[in-house]
């Protein structure tokens, strides 16, 4: 099992993921015209049934989530995840008032994925960029779920993920929504070596 995280690496990653969902929300936020507010990341190890029950908050809600898989350097997904009315809402925000209604359901995915791929993209390019590492993206998808299965899409629930989570809101809407990185457990050790010499560049 990988090393847990050390102070120092946590506030590393912390940093660096604040930094990419900053620039990230400010990019949403122009698109909603509203303001998007962020909490403080919290960066672990933890299993993939762990970042589950992070996300559920004990609820049986069912979530929409936006995917992106990336490899490189360090491999894993990335996850904009939402309660369901919240992605419906967002997407709503988004499209024109005069669409009907089954053009609108047809649009929603589409909606969803500009999203995903405005923040998500955003946020590992500006943590790529830091760390001085590429990456390939993926083209974002849409799925569906409980938490467990967003996480768990394998049905393996043990396997460990660095969880980096960030939850966010829309101010004048009822958008409420979650960002996630899961680090592939074959990764750990590789990103913990960038960061630290991420670390010592900067220290």
């Amino acid at each position: 099992m990988p090393n847990r995280l050390t102070d120092l690496e946590r506030d590393a990653l912390t940093e660096l993921v604040n930094i990419g969902v900053s620039r990230s929300a400010t990019n949403l936020s122009r698109m909603l015209s509203e303001q998007v507010i962020l909490s403080v990341p919290s960066v672990d190890i933890v299993s993939r049934s762990e970042a589950a029950h992070l996300v559920a908050s004990g609820r049986r809600d069912s979530f929409v989530a936006v995917g992106q898989e990336f490899e490189g350097s360090f491999s894993g997904r990335a996850l904009l995840i939402f309660p369901e009315e919240s992605s419906q809402e967002l997407a709503h925000s988004l499209l024109d008032d005069t669409v009907g209604q089954d053009a609108l359901k047809e649009m929603e995915q589409d909606a969803l994925r500009e999203v995903g791929n405005v923040i998500l993209n955003g946020c590992l390019t500006v943590v790529a960029n830091t760390l001085r590492e590429n990456l390939d993206i993926k083209v974002p998808y849409v799925t569906r779920g409980d938490a467990f299965q967003l996480f768990a899409p394998d049905g393996a629930a043990e396997g460990l993920v660095i969880f980096l989570y960030v939850d966010f809101s829309v101010k004048s809407r009822s958008i409420r929504g979650y960002i996630a990185l899961a680090i592939d457990h074959l990764s750990i050790e590789q990103l913990k070596a960038m960061v630290n010499g991420y670390i010592r560049n900067v220290l």
